[in-house]
């Protein structure tokens, strides 16, 4: 008699006609006269074991009546081809033991409010549509990861408390740090900055923080960003690394997610279309088409996400919005040479309602424009003494952008709310669970 091989559902193809064990969580039961089913969970997939009555002892079948949706258990049987079972496979059962029994579980299949699932959010993850948007994040995260890596780029990590804020001072959390003020970072970009001239290309890729009283659905309070940056780049090179780096995700997912893909019902049609060139529109020409168009922004205000939508209507691939007022951007983007009232920077607008992805510009390279720029921002000269520095000693060209992962991933695979795309969501009214 041979040992009974534990393995994986994503392994089944490798034990046609095998006696195997898998190990999991019960998705679903149910039964017909002297037949049962159950479908199994493993994390890898799903699999459906097949009860036959008459050809188990009388406890195998008891255990089945009685087993609750989530029980972890063990499910012993022959492994068959089945086109019709989840994943193309299933199992024979000759053995079925319940690890660990769950009570009654409180998410069923019913609709719920959000605020339930979300109370809910630890269980939540389990359902088939949650599981299939973090497959496709996971996906995203490491393509962002080879796609630098390919290219030669640096990680650095950079803190989280910090005492030089990159964006508004009106989206911080603060915090006392030995009696010191301190910040949940907005941005490791300053930082990245500081490295660029180490390694040439760096990125990093962490947890950043706005303490924005916003609602919407573009918005979390703690998301998830990754921002290269590279020396001698200028911010028509910068946007081409933008235009590569989109084209590389959105492939990655449509390749190794398709079955994500198909479980969220997301149309993929215009996704296949991604590939460079994308369009680019000038902020001046935004604003006079806005106002054609019956819009009443004026000159000088920062796009609004009403605005965005407008501007998307006409476009299938992401847009880029190009050369943006100074004063509705960060006081590090560089000063554009031929309009000294706009800086060197864009904005990569998805389509479909997703508004902005990528936040990118050429960073002031002048040590004195940059010093104006933060006295005019009311900004403590002191706690960017070290990142004036980077002008002083050794100043060149250099360029870089932010990627915010949620609202790519809640893009690509087409879910309303980006709460969705992050495994527990933080929001203006929630810290639990």
């Amino acid at each position: 008699m041979t040992d009974i091989a534990l393995t994986e559902v994503r392994k089944l193809s490798e034990h046609v006609d095998d006696e195997v064990r898998i190990l999991g969580w019960v998705d679903t039961t149910r039964r017909h006269g002297k037949v049962g089913f159950v479908v199994v969970r493993d994390g890898t997939g799903l699999v459906q074991g097949v009860f036959v009555k008459s050809e188990l002892p009388g406890e195998v079948w008891s255990i089945l009546e009685g087993v609750t949706r989530e029980s972890t258990v063990a499910l012993t049987g022959l492994v068959k081809e089945e086109p019709r079972a989840p994943g193309g496979f299933e199992i024979g059962v000759t053995a079925f033991e319940v690890i660990g029994a769950a009570e009654e579980y409180p998410i069923q299949p019913k609709e719920h409010g959000v605020d339930f699932l979300l109370d809910h959010r630890h269980l939540w993850l389990r359902s088939s549509l949650q599981r299939a948007g973090l497959r496709v994040r996971a996906e995203v995260e490491q393509s962002v990861h080879d796609f630098f890596y390919e290219r030669d780029f640096v990680r650095i990590d950079t803190p989280i408390l910090t005492g030089a804020i990159g964006e508004h001072a009106g989206s911080l959390f603060e915090t006392d740090y030995f009696g010191v003020p301190a910040f949940l970072a907005q941005t490791g970009q300053l930082y990245v900055e500081a490295a660029c001239p180490a390694f040439r290309r760096v990125y990093c890729f962490g947890p950043t923080f706005r303490a924005e009283k916003s609602k919407t659905r573009r918005h979390l309070t703690e998301f998830w960003m990754v921002e290269p940056e590279v020396a001698f780049a200028d911010s028509a090179e910068n946007m081409r690394l933008q235009e590569d780096f989109i084209t590389y995700i959105v492939e990655r997912a449509l390749t190794r997610c398709s079955e994500e893909l198909k479980v969220l019902e997301r149309d993929t049609t215009k996704l296949e279309m991604v590939r460079p060139p994308f369009p680019r529109l000038s902020y001046t020409d935004a604003v006079a088409l806005l106002q054609a168009k019956g819009s009443e922004i004026e000159w000088g205000r920062d796009l609004a996400a009403p605005d965005e939508d407008v501007l998307m209507e006409d476009h299938d691939l992401p847009l880029f919005v190009h050369d943006y007022p100074k004063g509705a951007k960060a006081f590090y983007m560089k000063e554009n040479p031929e309009d000294p009232r706009t800086a060197l920077c864009n904005d990569l607008l998805a389509p479909e309602g997703y508004g902005e992805i990528i936040g990118g510009s050429q960073r002031e390279d002048d040590g004195d424009k940059l010093l104006a720029r933060i006295l005019e921002e009311g900004l403590p000269e002191e706690a960017y003494r070290w990142y004036l520095d980077l002008r002083r000693y050794g100043t060149f060209t250099h360029s870089g952008f932010g990627l915010g992962v949620e609202r790519t991933v809640a893009w690509i695979t087409g879910r309303h709310h980006i709460r969705e795309l992050i495994p527990f969501p933080r929001l203006m009214n929630r810290l639990y669970p």
